[in-house]
């Protein structure tokens, strides 16, 4: 129901007048709601998603470093305020740099043994890439190998042509 019927409907013709209430009724009708572009258009990701152990360790690593900028600033107030808590929050935001810093680096060392485990690599002539497909010419072969050993002991067993085993 547009602007112009709802106010017909509640008989308010006092609040619009007839010009008004015909220009918001041209209004609607020129606007078609199928012309208007959508509100939400879905775009393809341009990088992929972080595995799952990376990710994990990336928003252990985001909370850990989050409590140590408020750990230093409870630290540099409490300082100024010349609170008792200031030599305590000190000592603890020391610590928390070091947790920190294990942190972020728990995500790179993460990130580059998952990409070591799983061959991703970002040059084609890579040597991870080679070796994947070594690994797959060599089960190839072994496939094929395997089924002509079985084909040749099929066809020497029965014998061509021969329709029965009597």
């Amino acid at each position: 129901m547009g602007t112009a019927e709802r106010h017909r409907a509640s008989g308010s013709s006092g609040a619009i007048g007839a010009g008004e209430a015909r220009e918001a009724a041209r209004w609607e009708e020129a606007v078609d709601v199928d012309s208007r572009p959508p509100l939400w258009v879905e775009e393809p990701a341009r990088r992929r998603r972080l595995p799952d152990p990376v990710r994990t360790a990336a928003v252990r690593a985001v909370i850990i470093v989050a409590v140590t900028l408020v750990q230093a600033m409870v630290a540099v107030l409490a300082t100024l305020a010349s609170s008792w808590l200031a030599f305590p929050m000190v000592l603890s935001s020391v610590a928390s740099t070091v947790v920190a810093t294990w942190g972020v680096l728990d995500v790179w060392v993460t990130r580059q043994v998952w990409n070591q485990r799983h061959g991703v690599v970002s040059m084609p002539s890579s040597t991870a890439r080679q070796l994947r497909r070594e690994r797959r010419r060599a089960r190839r072969q072994a496939r094929v190998a395997a089924r002509g050993k079985t084909r040749i002991r099929i066809r020497g067993r029965g014998g061509a042509g021969q329709l029965s085993h009597s």
